[in-house]
């Protein structure tokens, strides 16, 4: 990560959305967010780990105004939570409909997938459940951030956490623009990733 000294395209980091799969270092990160007086919010498996452990967590219902349905298969695909990720913050027609709309902008999230690979590579897996682990939700708010690296930040790997929040200390909860571009690369490398394995497996069960 760069520590370059924040310029005008910088974002202070007010507001995170943490949704993991993978749910290594997510405690320590979240703590590390909190101790820098960001806000986080939450859904689902992940909120109930942070509030377990202590730390405080908003449900993502209550900054979309709906509530989680359909066994968590609709949780995060909500216009107030993507137009917080994909607001233009500088663009006043922009600024003017997240106002109007009581929209809440999102600088940052933590996002990682359903692990469809691992799932779909069991033995004696069903078809079934291989499908209930394609994951929409979470590529989806990854590419809204990572569009939108200008104003938000996509963190996809645990690798990442500590060096997040280096910079985000160092540089007083900001995020340099590089830093979210390099973000923003490894967030679309992520979401093709996924997609190319769920692809693959579509491709062999039809060759079966």
């Amino acid at each position: 990560m760069t520590t370059s000294e924040p310029g005008a395209a910088d974002v202070q980091v007010a507001r995170a959305l943490l949704s993991v799969s993978d749910k290594t270092g997510i405690v320590d990160f979240a703590r590390g967010l909190v101790e820098l007086g960001v806000e986080i919010i939450s859904t689902g498996g992940t909120a109930r780990e942070l509030t377990e452990q202590g730390v405080p967590v908003r449900s993502i219902s209550d900054l979309t105004g709906f509530p989680e349905i359909m066994d968590g298969r609709v949780k995060t695909l909500h216009p107030k939570l993507y137009a917080g990720l994909l607001a233009v913050r500088d663009n006043p027609e922009h600024a003017r409909a997240a106002a109007e709309h009581d929209v809440e902008p999102v600088d940052l999230i933590c996002v990682n997938l359903y692990p469809f690979e691992r799932t779909a590579a069991r033995r004696g897996v069903s078809e079934a459940e291989a499908i209930e682990n394609i994951d929409i939700g979470g590529p989806t708010m990854i590419r809204a951030a990572a569009k939108n690296y200008a104003f938000a930040a996509p963190v996809v790997s645990p690798e990442s956490y500590d060096a997040v929040l280096a910079e985000l200390r160092e540089l007083d909860r900001r995020l340099s623009l590089s830093t979210r571009e390099n973000l923003a690369a490894e967030a679309f490398a992520y979401t093709a990733r996924y997609d190319t394995a769920i692809a693959r497996w579509f491709q062999e069960k039809r060759e079966d």
